[in-house]
C-alpha cells in the first residue's frame, strides 16, 4: 500500500482525520460509559456531536492546513522540466573541469583505461581521439548518463525539483560514480522525498576513491553542491 507524502503529519495534524477519531469516540463513548458506570446517555446528546464533527470534517478538509510543506524542506512549485540544451550548458563545462582531458587513453585512479574526459566503455591502452571526437563522446555520454538516472526519479522530481543546474550536479555524479549509484543513492531518495537540501548535501558524501577520501573529489562535490543548492531558499 503507498502512502500519500506526509502520511504521518497528516494523520498528526489534519482536521478532518481528527474528525474522524473523535467521531469513532462518539460511537464508542455510550458503551464504554455504560459498562464503567452502568449509566445510559442520551441518544441526542452524541448525535449533535457527530453533526458537529461531521462540520468540522469539512471546513477542516478545505481549509490549508500548513502540512503540505514541511517547515524543513523546500518545494519549487514552478515546473522547471529542463531541456536537454540547458542541461548540456551546465553540465559540459562541468564535467570538462572535473574529469579533464586527455587525447590519449590513460589508467584512472583506480587503475581503469580512461579517455578523453573519463570515458570508459570499450577504451583500451593505446588508444587515440581528436579534441572534437572527445567533445562529441562527452556530448553523447552525459544525455544517456542523463536518460539512465532520470529512471530514479520520480515524475514530481523531474517537472518540478531539477533546474539546470541540480539536473546537472546529479548527472555529473553520476558520470563519476555510475548510474545505479546515484540512482539508488540517499541523494536521489531525498530529492524524490522533496528533501532538496538534503539530496543536495548527501552528494557531497561521494568523495572517495579506492577506500580513501580523495582532495579533488572533495572538491568537485562541493562544485555539485554549489550548483545543486541553487534556488533553494
Amino acid at each position: 500500500m503507498k502512502l500519500v507524502p506526509n502520511a504521518g503529519r497528516i494523520a498528526l495534524r489534519a482536521h478532518s482525520m481528527w474528525a474522524n477519531y473523535l467521531g469513532i469516540l462518539c460511537l464508542l463513548a455510550p458503551e464504554l460509559i455504560f459498562w464503567l458506570f452502568e449509566r445510559d446517555t442520551s441518544p441526542r446528546l452524541w448525535w449533535i456531536a457527530g453533526v458537529a464533527l461531521i462540520a468540522y470534517g469539512i471546513v477542516g478538509r478545505i481549509k490549508d492546513q500548513g502540512i503540505d510543506t514541511p517547515k524543513d524542506r523546500t518545494k519549487l512549485r514552478t515546473s522547471v522540466t529542463v531541456s536537454v540544451a540547458a542541461f548540456l550548458a551546465v553540465t559540459l563545462p562541468l564535467i570538462m573541469k572535473w574529469e579533464g582531458k586527455s587525447n590519449n587513453a590513460y589508467l584512472d585512479i583506480v587503475n581503469v583505461p580512461t579517455i578523453c574526459y573519463g570515458h570508459i566503455e570499450d577504451v583500451r591502452m593505446g588508444d587515440f581521439m581528436s579534441d572534437a571526437e572527445c567533445t562529441a563522446l562527452l556530448r553523447k555520454d552525459v544525455v544517456e548518463y542523463r536518460e539512465g538516472l532520470h529512471r530514479y526519479f520520480t515524475a514530481e522530481t523531474l517537472s518540478a525539483r531539477l533546474t539546470p543546474e541540480r539536473d546537472a550536479a546529479y548527472v555529473s555524479l553520476a558520470y563519476n560514480v555510475g548510474v545505479a549509484g546515484a540512482g539508488r543513492s540517499t541523494a536521489t531518495r531525498r530529492l524524490n522525498a522533496d528533501d532538496i537540501a538534503g539530496g543536495c548535501d548527501a552528494i557531497s558524501w561521494w568523495n572517495r576513491a579506492g577506500g580513501r577520501v580523495v582532495r579533488g573529489l572533495v572538491r568537485r562535490r562541493a562544485d555539485e553542491y554549489r550548483l545543486c543548492m541553487i534556488g533553494v531558499g
